[in-house]
C-alpha cells in the first residue's frame, strides 16, 4: 500500500566509523586468502611428493613378487622334462596315470596349470581335465618349443579376457622329440592383489599392450588406447574438474574423470613396464585437513573482531523508541489490509461454488450425450431389421420376419444394458464380471453389425486363435467397445475406393485384438480419445464413442491404444488381461 513508512526510515543512521570496521574486515580477508593458497600450495608439494615416492616403492614390491613367480614357474619345464615317469608314457602312448601325476606335481609346487602334448599338440595329460583331448597344434606355446630345444615363454590371450602366461619345452627321447610340457604361471593372483588398493595399475609389454591390469577392460589394448576408454568424462567436465582443482597442482593424468599421479617402472623382463595411477584424494584430504584448521583460526580471529566492532551497537539504542511507534503504526495498517485480503477470499469462495454448479451441469451435458451416442446404434439396427421384417412379412415368409423380430428383442435387452451401465458410471465396483471369450465377442458384434456392413460392399478378414481366448469381462461392454471400433473402421473407410477391415486376435500374456483400416488415418493421435473429439460433420457423431470405449476397457483392467499404419489406415489395439492361457496358439487362416 503507498501510506506505508519507507523501509529506509526505519534503518540507523550511518554511524562515522563504519570505514574503520570495513577496512579492518578487508584486510583480514586479503590475508587470510593469501595464507591459505601459500599453504595449499606448500603442503601440496610436499604431500605429492611423498605419495609419489610411496607409489615407486609399491612398484618395486609388486615387480619384485611378479618376477619371483615368473622365475619360479620357469624351473619347473626343466625339472618336469627329465621325469621318467611323463617320458615314458609318451614313449609308450600310455597316458592312463599321466593327468594324476601333473595334478600331484602342481599341488607340491604350486603352479597355475601344467599341460602335457604330444608331438602332434593333442592334450594327453592336463591338470584341467577339460582340457584332455583338445588340439594345440597352433598354439604359440607349441609351435616355439617344437622349433627350439630351450624353454621358451608366451602370453595367450585366453576366451575369457585376459592372458595365459606359460613356460613351454620340448621333450627329447634318443634324438627325437616326444612332446612338449606346457606350464602356466599364476600372475593372475597379483592383479587380484592390486584390485584390492586403491590404485590403478597396468603391466604392458615391449610393444605397449596391456597385459595385467586392475580395470579389466582395459587388457589386450594399447596402453594409451586403454586410457582413453577409462575416460569417461567430456572436455567440458574436465575443465569444471580443473577449475574445482585450481589451487592444485597438474594432474600426470586423467582416469575415468579423476586426476591421477602417473608413476612407471621398469620390469627387468622381455621389456615389460608397470604403471601405478595413484589418485589425488590422500593428498587433498592431508592438505584440507591442514587448511581446515587454517580457516577454523580466521575464523575465530574474525568473531573477536566482529566482538569488538559491534560495540558500536549502543549508539543506536536511542532509536528504538522511535522505531517502535513506527512498527505498531505499520502494524495497523497491515491489520486493515489482512481484513480486505479476508472480504477479497469470501468472494472467491463464492465464485468457485458457483463454478462447481457449472462443472455438474457440464457433466449432466457429458452423460446425456454419451446416452445419445451409445443408442444411436442400437435404434439404427432396429429400424433396418424392423424394414427387413416388413419385407419379409410382405413376401409371406413369417418365419424369417421372426428372426428379424427375435434380433430386435435383443436389442431392446441390449439398449437397457446400456442404460443401466451409463446410470452406474458416477460409481465403480458394481458391474458383474464373468469368464467371456472374446472370440465369441467378436462374433456377436459383427453379428449386431450385419445390417450396416451388408449396406456397403467391404471386404474384412479375420485371423483368431483355435483356442478360446478367456478374458474376465462384462459381456455387454465387451462388445460395445468391438462395435464401436468396428463403427469408427467403417465410417474411416467411406470414402476408400476398396475399402478393407483387418480384425486380429493373438493371445500371449495379454489378449489383444487389432481392428485395421485402410482409411486416411488418425491426424491427430493425441486428441483421439477425449470426449467430444471428432472429424466427423454435424449430426454424424459426438465424439464420445472412443471416450467411453478407452474407459471401459481401462475399468476392465486393460487398455486401447491407436496409432496410424505405415501403409496408410488406423490400428486401434485393446489388450486385456488373459483368463486362462491355452495351449497351442496356432492361429486361424485370414476369413
Amino acid at each position: 500500500m503507498s501510506d506505508l513508512p519507507n523501509p529506509d526510515s526505519l534503518k540507523p543512521a550511518p554511524y562515522g566509523g563504519s570505514w574503520r570496521m570495513r577496512l579492518a574486515i578487508g584486510l583480514l580477508i586479503v590475508l587470510a586468502i593469501g595464507v591459505v593458497l601459500v599453504t595449499n600450495r606448500w603442503l601440496s608439494e610436499r604431500f605429492t611428493e611423498t605419495t609419489r615416492n610411496r607409489a615407486e616403492l609399491r612398484l618395486a614390491l609388486y615387480s619384485g613378487n611378479m618376477l619371483s613367480e615368473l622365475q619360479r614357474t620357469s624351473v619347473v619345464p626343466l625339472l618336469l622334462v627329465d621325469d621318467p615317469a611323463i617320458r615314458d608314457a609318451l614313449v609308450r602312448g600310455r597316458f592312463s596315470d599321466t593327468t594324476l601325476r601333473l595334478i600331484k606335481v602342481q599341488g607340491e609346487i604350486g603352479v597355475a596349470s601344467i599341460l602335457l602334448l604330444d608331438k602332434d599338440g593333442r592334450a594327453v595329460g592336463a591338470t584341467n581335465r577339460n582340457l584332455l583331448g583338445t588340439s594345440h597344434r597352433t598354439s604359440p606355446y607349441f609351435v616355439d618349443a617344437m622349433r627350439s630345444r630351450d624353454t621358451v615363454f608366451a602370453a595367450v590371450p585366453r576366451a575369457g579376457g585376459g592372458y595365459e602366461f606359460t613356460y613351454s619345452r620340448q621333450i627329447f627321447a634318443d634324438g627325437r622329440p616326444l612332446g612338449v610340457i606346457v606350464v602356466g604361471a599364476d600372475l593372475m593372483k597379483h592383479e587380484r592383489a592390486w584390485a584390492g588398493l586403491q590404485d590403478a595399475v597396468i603391466v604392458a609389454d615391449s610393444t605397449g599392450t596391456v597385459l595385467l591390469a586392475t580395470e579389466t577392460i582395459w587388457r589386450g589394448k594399447p596402453l594409451d588406447e586403454a586410457l582413453m576408454s577409462a575416460e569417461e568424462s567430456s572436455a567440458f567436465g574436465r575443465a569444471l574438474k580443473g577449475a574445482a582443482d585450481w589451487a592444485q597442482n597438474p594432474p600426470d593424468a586423467y582416469v575415468a574423470g579423476e586426476a591421477v599421479l602417473r608413476t612407471e617402472a621398469r620390469v627387468p623382463f622381455r621389456g615389460w613396464r608397470m604403471v601405478a595411477f595413484t589418485a589425488y584424494d590422500s593428498v587433498r584430504e592431508r592438505v584440507n585437513g591442514v587448511i581446515a584448521l587454517v580457516i577454523m583460526a580466521f575464523a575465530i580471529l574474525a568473531a573477536l573482531t566482529f566482538y569488538m566492532l559491534s560495540r558500536r551497537a549502543w549508539s543506536q539504542s536511542q532509536s528504538l523508541q522511535r522505531e517502535s511507534a513506527e512498527l505498531r503504526l505499520l502494524n495497523a495498517r497491515l491489520n486493515r489490509e489482512i481484513a480486505e485480503r479476508e472480504k477479497v477470499q469470501k468472494t472467491l469462495e463464492v465464485a468457485e461454488l458457483t463454478l462447481a454448479q457449472s462443472s455438474k451441469l457440464a457433466a449432466l451435458g457429458e452423460m446425456s450425450a454419451a446416452v445419445s451416442h451409445e443408442l444411436n446404434q442400437p435404434l439404427a439396427a432396429m429400424k433396418t431389421y424392423l424394414a427387413g421384417a416388413r419385407l419379409l412379412l410382405q413376401r409371406k415368409r413369417p418365419e424369417e420376419a421372426l428372426s428379424s423380430f427375435q434380433r430386435i428383442d435383443d436389442l431392446i435387452e441390449r439398449m437397457g444394458a446400456i442404460t443401466r451401465q451409463l446410470k452406474s458410471y458416477a460409481r465403480k465396483g458394481g458391474e458383474a464380471f464373468e469368464p467371456v471369450d472374446l472370440r465369441a465377442c467378436l462374433s456377436s458384434a459383427l453379428a449386431m453389425m450385419e445390417p450396416q456392413l451388408k449396406q456397403r460392399v467391404v471386404q474384412i478378414t479375420r485371423t483368431l486363435p483355435r483356442q478360446p481366448v478367456m478374458v474376465m469381462a462384462d459381456r455387454i461392454r465387451l462388445e460395445q467397445v468391438i462395435i464401436n471400433l468396428l463403427r469408427n473402421a467403417l465410417d474411416a473407410t467411406k470414402d476408400v475406393a476398396k475399402p478393407q477391415i483387418d480384425l486380429l486376435m493373438t493371445m500371449g500374456d495379454l489378449a489383444t485384438l487389432a481392428v485395421r483400416d485402410n482409411g486416411h488415418g488418425i491426424t491427430d493421435i493425441g486428441s483421439v480419445f477425449e470426449p467430444f473429439y471428432t472429424t466427423k460433420k454435424p449430426g454424424e457423431g459426438v465424439g464420445l464413442g472412443l471416450a467411453i470405449s478407452s474407459g471401459i476397457v481401462t475399468d476392465l483392467g486393460g487398455r486401447l491404444t491407436a496409432h496410424n499404419a505405415e501403409d496408410g489406415g488406423a490400428v486401434f489395439e485393446m489388450q486385456l488381461p488373459v483368463l486362462a492361457s491355452a495351449s497351442g496358439r496356432t492361429p486361424k487362416a485370414a476369413e
